[in-house]
């Protein structure tokens, strides 16, 4: 007998604990069809209001309480919400966010993976009709580069201050996440090639592969990191003959983004050029509402690796019932299909719970619903 998958939910903030309600109510009905190994705990933390409480974010053995776990999965973290009240307890984004740089950091969480691929239904945001096409898988590199933290504040407060934002890049770091990169340009093109929907990609010398890897960096003018990643890219691609190679600055890869996302297989981006690439993308796949992320430790499978929505708190509807849990039901099947590597069943789950989201998506193109309304939805396609 297997023995549990267990999941640390953590709703943070804002919208969190309402899109988590469903995916917590669509985890429960898979549990029942499938007889599914799974058990998860509830966590009040990290929050506002825990800090409200007690003055930090999590308690000081958050870290070790989550280690037991095979999953996190977090539901938004940042002002709680609603916006209308003024005196709502309101923390710098410093602070409220650092737990999730602590989470990723402790358990070696070194790929934020994130797909933009624009599913029926979704909305599209560019008149190109070639939009419709959009499927790439924008691969962030998240333990180093430009949010280690390193640096600090001398004569705080006077008109001398001196801020120092040290980034910080490995061999070792860029060239597991580059490789990463290549090895899921790979799986892409195995399964593009199954369902009988190949895709041709040409690479720097003219020839055509069926998958791609666009390194992006800003080598221009941060030259050092940006020579490093490109030396590592080369030595890396050595490996993979078969995949298409490409390179973009980082502001081109933003204009060619909104130009021509068609045209992107997978991108492997540094961490702060790459967070900010993966909201771009997320609007190309039809808006930070349906699309899911996921911080992954490919590495050991024993600690555990988080799963959260691309979106933010959303105070400004927080409460009210109105967000859409599409990206975070999307999110939870990504996490069932991660954790599948340990329970193969949970792989059914998965695939009936992206299945369900994506017609759902498709027959409610347009409409207007509530929390609930979509999440109950989901929940009767699953039974």
């Amino acid at each position: 007998m297997n023995q549990n998958i267990r999941i640390a939910i953590t709703p943070g903030d804002g919208i969190g604990p309402e899109v988590v309600s469903e995916a917590v109510h669509c985890l429960e009905a898979l549990r029942d069809k499938y007889h599914l190994p799974l058990e998860w705990i509830r966590f009040p933390w990290p929050s506002h209001a825990w800090h409200e409480k007690h003055g930090e974010s999590m308690p000081p053995d958050a870290l070790a309480q989550l280690q037991r776990f095979d999953a996190i999965l977090l539901g938004a973290l940042g002002d709680p919400g609603p916006a209308y009240d003024n005196a709502r307890y309101l923390l710098p984004d410093s602070v409220s966010l650092a737990p999730l740089l602590q989470i990723r950091k402790h358990f070696d969480q070194w790929v934020c993976e994130r797909p933009a691929r624009l599913l029926p239904g979704a909305h599209q945001y560019l008149a190109d009709v070639r939009a419709r096409n959009v499927d790439m898988l924008v691969i962030r590199e998240n333990s180093e580069g430009e949010y280690v933290g390193q640096g600090g504040r001398l004569r705080q407060g006077t008109p001398d201050e001196i801020a120092t934002q040290v980034e910080i890049f490995t061999y070792r770091a860029s060239e597991r996440i580059i490789r990463y990169a290549f090895e899921q340009a790979r799986n892409r093109a195995q399964q593009r090639q199954a369902s009988g929907q190949p895709r041709t990609f040409h690479g720097q010398s003219g020839s055509e592969s069926t998958s791609q890897v666009c390194l992006v960096t800003k080598r221009n003018a941060l030259r050092h990191w940006g020579d490093l990643y490109t030396e590592v890219f080369a030595a890396v691609a050595r490996d993979y003959p078969d995949v298409a190679l490409h390179h973009e600055l980082v502001d081109a890869a933003c204009m060619k983004f909104v130009q021509c996302p068609w045209a992107f297989d997978v991108v492997v981006a540094s961490n702060l050029q790459g967070d900010i690439l993966t909201d771009l993308a997320a609007i190309l796949s039809g808006g930070m509402g349906v699309a899911p992320s996921c911080n992954l430790n490919p590495d050991n499978l024993e600690l555990p690796s988080m799963f959260e929505p691309t979106h933010g708190s959303a105070p400004d509807i927080a409460g009210q019932g109105l967000a859409d849990p599409t990206a975070m039901l999307l999110t939870t099947a990504r996490m069932l299909e991660w954790l599948s590597q340990k329970t193969p069943q949970l792989g059914v789950a998965a695939e009936a719970l992206f299945n369900a989201v994506t017609a759902d998506l498709a027959d409610y193109s347009g409409q207007q619903r509530d929390t609930h309304s979509i999440g109950h939805s989901v929940r009767e396609r699953l039974r």
